[in-house]
């Protein structure tokens, strides 16, 4: 095995499936056979702009993944050949698929340094079904949010972005014993999967939505002005006008997450936030959830299979982003990298 192939992006929306040497094992590294690997919004966010490395340094990219272990160095400890694994991209700031020198739709991947952090590749648990691995990431990213804002089972929740964050905070919330939470979208599709996970499904351009979030939270008073009683809200869209609204329809007291990634400034009315004292808090990416996120999923109270709707070989990656970018049929989209 001489060259493999490797998913990089050479310019906006020029993303090419070439064929690069394959990779070898240092003494602290470890080397994943990648079963699976997600297709993240950041992913289609990266090759719209055509990357972040630069024409002459082609990006490679994928971050959300399991596999097995193929090769394992001689310094490394904590798993062995054959092991499943998920790999925690950010590890040593290796930013797999992240502007680093690794990325995941590959059927090899190097993973730089493993023995000196065991969390760059922990292994999965026996009983974990395979179809979950590659969801441990972004169900991190989603732990990482409500550890950031404190979600609690006293909260009502409304989550803006029924994508994979979004469904993936639904599965969080649901764990920490939420059972009053409301999702916003306007993808039937996205809506009946949170539906199906337990949240009460709206659509964003129902022109009652404010109403029903009343009815269905109760209302809190402002300066003698009913609002929706809603303590918690994630904003998981990264549309400027989404989240611009949360601000303008959060009750008093009420906390955001900010978890979509925005490409625009905002405007916020500061005397409104003041006069209301609202919390916004920011999330992005991960510190220790992975650990937490494999608990969890190992305690048999999630089942996030529902978010995966498609499945593509690396062998047609266009294909796969092409349905990635068609909120109205994809939630998650994988690729299996060894086909």
């Amino acid at each position: 095995m001489n060259t493999i192939p490797q998913a990089r992006i050479h310019g906006v929306d020029d993303l090419r499936l070439d064929s690069v040497p394959a990779p070898e094992c240092g003494p602290d590294d470890v080397i994943v056979r990648v079963r699976q690997c997600g297709i993240c919004g950041s992913d289609l966010g990266y090759l719209a702009m055509g990357g972040l490395t630069g024409p002459d340094d082609p990006m490679r990219l994928g971050h959300e993944l399991w596999g097995e272990v193929s090769e394992a160095g001689d310094n490394v400890t904590h798993v062995a050949v054959g092991d499943r694994v998920v790999v925690q991209p950010m590890s040593n700031g290796s930013n797999i698929g992240n502007g680093g020198g690794e990325g995941g739709f590959t059927p090899y991947l190097l993973v730089r340094d493993a023995a000196r952090d065991p969390g760059s590749t922990p292994r999965l648990p026996d009983a974990m079904p395979d179809a979950w691995g590659a969801l441990v990431e972004p169900l991190s990213v989603a732990q990482h949010g409500a550890n950031r804002v404190a979600a609690n089972a006293a909260d009502s929740a409304v989550i803006y972005g029924a994508g994979p964050i979004g469904l993936s905070m639904v599965q969080v919330l649901r764990y920490r014993g939420l059972d009053n939470i409301v999702a916003v979208d306007l993808s039937a599709r996205r809506l009946e999967a949170a539906a199906n996970m337990g949240a009460v499904p709206l659509r964003g351009d129902d022109p009652a939505l404010a109403q029903r979030l009343m009815e269905l939270h109760g209302t809190r008073e402002f300066f003698g002005m009913p609002m929706p009683a809603s303590s918690l809200y994630v904003e998981a869209t990264g549309a400027r006008a989404v989240f611009e609204n949360i601000v303008a329809q959060a009750g008093p007291g009420s906390r955001i997450c900010l978890t979509g990634v925005h490409k625009e400034p905002a405007n916020v009315d500061l005397v409104s936030l003041l006069a209301k004292e609202l919390s916004i808090v920011a999330a992005m990416g991960y510190q220790h959830e992975f650990d937490e996120v494999i608990a969890m999923l190992d305690s048999g109270a999630l089942d996030p299979a529902a978010m995966v709707t498609h499945h593509f070989p690396l062998s047609a990656l266009d294909d796969a982003f092409a349905m990635a970018r068609d909120p109205q049929q994809a939630i998650k989209v994988m690729i299996d990298c060894q086909a």
